[in-house]
């Protein structure tokens, strides 16, 4: 994290879920990933910009500000196959679990790189300056 900026780049991130019985392995690990991703990007990212009439500013994908490639760390998957009882080939959704955890890991990592505890999301460079000024009587 650039204190100066406020960008966060993650150098790494591990995901480790009970994916019940891995149909197949590589199609798991693809939407842990992805659910990876989105969790990053509504930590750093993502946000709805409205004007006062209520018209939404950002609604193209040429200024709603999602992650790319450039964005993310390399994801490694830890899948833990514990059988799902309730499914009969032992199955269990595998990629909404990943999304929540980004945020409070993120949230967690900008506080001890800084010393500012994030409450809001995005944790864009500007939220993360405006708190790092509050911090330090600046703001």
């Amino acid at each position: 994290m650039d204190p100066e900026t406020g960008k966060v780049q993650i150098r790494r991130y591990t995901v480790v879920e009970d994916v019940g019985q891995a149909g197949h392995p590589s199609y798991v690990e693809g939407q842990m990933q992805g659910g990876t991703v989105q969790g990053i990007g509504w930590a750093l990212n993502e946000e709805y910009f409205f004007d006062k009439s209520g018209t939404m500013l950002n609604s193209s994908f040429l200024d709603y500000r999602m992650p790319t490639s450039l964005d993310l760390p390399m994801i490694d998957t830890v899948l833990v196959e514990v059988p799902f009882p309730g499914h009969p080939f032992g199955l269990r959704g595998v990629g909404e679990v990943s999304i929540v955890p980004p945020m409070a890991a993120i949230a967690n990592a900008v506080y001890h790189a800084v010393g500012v505890r994030m409450e809001r999301l995005p944790m864009s460079p500007g939220a993360i300056r405006e708190e790092l000024a509050r911090k330090n009587g600046d703001g």
